[in-house]
């Protein structure tokens, strides 16, 4: 099976090919960035399928990530999954960020918890806790950093991801401290792909998976309205 894998929920824009049948990465490309993902997508794409010498039609599917993350870096990145699927006939699956992150690590710590978090900014994460094998314990949610950090009841855990640092430096002294901490600005495409190879497509869409709603919003009423009746 032939995975294209892309990434842009958060602060990199990273695209990749995964080969299921070698177990390898035909090509792959990340760029460290908070913003420019709607530029710098396409064209890496290009790139990694040139130098994977595949045409989009010789892709079995498309892997996206779909949140939480940024809402514009989200955006682009299934919007780019879908409009590639679409085009090549090919099935576009959705992974979350938290999942995505926490493949890299279940299992290296044996039987601890393994507690994925993403930096929700206003002192809050995006979190979940998988045991060692990959079970869930805690589903995916929006919480304090304090709440976050007491939903931990299920020994040492091993922290990951771009809120890992931000949990580890408010952990408790009293609670059993982090047996790992890896903090990690994006997930690691290859095991994106990898999630996409494994994930069943009318289970798992490429759209976004909000926790939230945006910071900034609309006002309840357009301004010129709100002149028009203050008149």
């Amino acid at each position: 099976m032939l995975i294209l894998a892309i990434d842009t929920a958060l602060d990199a824009c990273s695209v990749a090919v995964l080969d299921t049948e070698t177990a390898e990465l035909r090509a792959q490309e990340q760029l460290l960035m908070k913003r420019g993902h709607a530029e710098a997508l396409m064209p890496m794409i290009a790139r990694v399928m040139q130098t994977a010498n595949l045409a989009f039609t010789a892709l079995d599917r498309i892997a996206v990530t779909v949140g939480p993350g940024s809402f514009t870096g989200l955006r682009v990145g299934i919007s780019a999954a879908r409009g590639l699927a679409l085009a090549a006939g090919r099935p576009a699956v959705g992974l979350t960020t938290l999942s995505a992150y926490a493949a890299t690590v279940v299992g290296q710590s044996k039987s601890a918890p393994v507690i994925s978090a993403i930096d929700a900014r206003h002192d809050h994460v995006y979190f979940q806790i998988v045991a060692g094998d990959g079970s869930q314990l805690v589903r995916p949610r929006v919480a304090s950093i304090d709440e976050a950090i007491a939903a931990s009841q299920f020994g040492a855990p091993h922290l990951v991801g771009n809120a890992a640092n931000i949990l580890a430096g408010r952990w408790t002294k009293d609670s059993e401290q982090p047996v790992a901490v890896d903090a990690q600005p994006a997930p690691d495409i290859g095991w994106v792909a990898w999630l996409g190879a494994a994930a069943d497509p009318s289970t798992n869409p490429a759209r976004p998976f909000y926790l939230k709603a945006p910071d900034a919003k609309p006002p309840a009423q357009p301004p010129f309205a709100a002149q028009a009746a203050s008149s």
